[in-house]
């Protein structure tokens, strides 16, 4: 009685999973080497959300750079807008599929974008001065509006206190911010009109909508009471042009990266402790040479412990802000990276590219504020 040989085998991996439906869950890559001194474990990769894989590319939709991407309200769905004029529709979870493109909203690049807030609504602007609002289920334009004189930068949202009423603010080059009424019963007229003086690069809605942050060309950000149609302060602290705005989750924090490579938190609570309003300034995200409005993001997950902004480096840098510190530094695009959201209920970013592509990754689960 002999023994039975032992079958050959290839050099190779075993990968061995967990449920996908009982997030976090551990991936387990084993070597099977035929040398027994190199079997054994060669990484183990922990799961924190429910993504087909930890790093997930989205690409093919778009032939120009990619401006802006974001995650819908509920996380199930991304919207991307491209220098081709031209929108791209995702599903976040598997398969992932590029449900939409939508090629015909826009004659020039659309810069910007924004999901409501309420309903299947998408708001996009662009350089030919259109301000457009389109339901995503139907795949119908809503309203299209002229909006401004000049090529308009940026756009952003909110639900005006009590009136159960969308509005939305525009920035543009011919160097004023309109507010508009959302939704599909808003009229093509603007509610107000804030001069400003000199271009916009960037707008944000305070927490209670009753304020809007303006960043513009003179270093400042201007902040708008809407209710007087004055402006009442500024933030300072730049010494070049704030490329976008964002708010932390808590309503207390403004993000400003710039033109200088210096990305600015400012405090725009009522009671600030410190007279220049300067809450942290962080280091790590070059903007280059090209001028790109580079947008940032805070998380969301852990109530905007962390913040990211993509760098002419190709690079995204996601910061402790309580810290400054360094908490990543994501590579993985070809060119400068424009946009970062994440989402809105698990440790993802989303980030787009000049590549033409977006790359979806999950991070270490942060704890909530």
């Amino acid at each position: 009685m002999s023994k039975r040989p032992t079958p050959p085998s290839n050099d190779g991996a075993l990968v061995k999973r967990s449920r996908s439906n009982s997030p976090p869950r551990n991936e387990m890559v084993i070597s099977t080497s035929g040398d027994d001194r190199q079997k054994g474990l060669i990484r183990s990769v922990k799961r924190t959300s429910n993504l087909e894989a930890p790093i997930i590319s989205l690409s093919g939709a778009h032939s120009g750079e990619i401006v802006s991407c974001r995650f819908d309200p509920t996380g199930q769905n991304i919207a991307a807008c491209s220098t081709d004029r031209s929108v791209s529709l995702w599903r976040t979870y598997p398969p992932n599929t590029n449900y939409g493109l939508l090629s015909s909203l826009h004659k020039a690049p659309i810069l910007d974008l924004q999901w409501s807030l309420y309903s299947p609504i998408l708001y996009t602007v662009g350089a030919d001065h259109i301000l457009n609002m389109m339901n995503v289920t139907t795949g119908q334009r809503i309203r299209k509006v002229r909006a401004h004189r000049g090529i308009i930068n940026t756009l952003d949202r909110t639900m005006a206190g009590g009136a159960g009423i969308e509005l939305v603010a525009t920035g543009s080059d011919d160097g004023t911010v309109r507010i508009w009424e959302g939704g599909e019963e808003g009229e093509k007229t603007s509610v107000a009109v804030f001069e400003i003086g000199c271009p916009v690069t960037s707008v944000c809605w305070s927490a209670d909508g009753q304020n809007v942050y303006v960043g513009a060309l003179d270093n400042e950000i201007h902040v708008y009471d809407l209710r007087k149609c004055e402006q009442i302060y500024s933030l300072t602290g730049h010494t070049d042009t704030p490329t976008s705005l964002a708010l932390s989750p808590n309503g207390s924090y403004l993000l400003s990266p710039s033109f200088s490579s210096q990305v600015i938190i400012h405090d725009v609570r009522p009671f600030s402790p410190a007279p220049s309003r300067i809450h942290r300034v962080l280091h790590g995200a070059p903007a280059g040479f090209e001028n790109a409005l580079l947008k940032g993001a805070w998380s969301k997950d852990d109530g905007g412990r962390r913040a990211a902004v993509g760098g002419a480096d190709r690079m995204v840098c996601i910061w402790d802000v309580e810290s400054g510190r360094v908490l990543y530094k994501l590579p993985g695009h070809k060119g400068t990276v424009t946009a970062v959201d994440f989402h809105p209920k698990e440790p993802i970013i989303l980030t787009g590219s000049k590549d033409g592509t977006m790359l979806m990754g999950e991070l270490e689960p942060g704890m909530a504020i």
